[in-house]
């Protein structure tokens, strides 16, 4: 469906330094490296700091990012990587368990922006990471949680309890 238009939100007011890891399974090189250049500039364009760690592939970006956010000093984390259609089923169980392994960390509050592009074809990967800046787009993902995150943080809503009963 080339051609169709999709917003994008304005940079988001981070209020604060941000690191972000960007992790990047670079199997297909050409793909990878595109994606990386496109997280890299929207975090430029940010004015986030970023370090980037490679792993074999992508099931292992999951188990990368969980060991950096358990153990390292990150904001937020970019998960980078492609996974071409082969002939066997490994395809659906990469593309499946790495996106539900990401989706699970970011609902426990971790600000990742999943940018594994899974796809037909070569061609296809290579519109993704190029043209449409998909890199780009996952690091902006990852910036706008962190700026949610930041928010909701500092709301005061109280919720929960307060230690020592309710005259403490």
């Amino acid at each position: 469906m080339a051609g169709q238009a999709h917003y994008t939100p304005p940079l988001p007011d981070l209020d604060g330094p941000v690191k972000v890891l960007i992790v990047v399974a670079p199997y297909y090189r050409d793909i990878a490296d595109d994606l990386v250049a496109g997280a890299q500039r929207a975090l430029k364009d940010a004015g986030a700091e970023w370090e980037l760690a490679e792993v074999p592939g992508a099931l292992e970006v999951p188990t990368a990012i969980r060991i950096a956010q358990r153990t390292g000093d990150f904001d937020a984390f970019v998960a980078l990587g492609c996974v071409i259609r082969g002939e066997t089923t490994h395809y659906d169980t990469v593309c499946n368990d790495s996106s539900r392994a990401l989706t699970l960390m970011g609902l426990d509050g971790v600000c990742i922006g999943n940018g594994i592009l899974t796809v037909e074809n070569h061609a296809q990967a290579a519109v993704r990471a190029g043209e449409q800046d998909k890199g780009g787009g996952a690091a902006l993902a990852a910036l706008h949680l962190v700026a949610l995150t930041r928010r909701w943080n500092r709301s005061g809503k109280g919720l929960g309890f307060r230690a020592g009963g309710a005259g403490a």
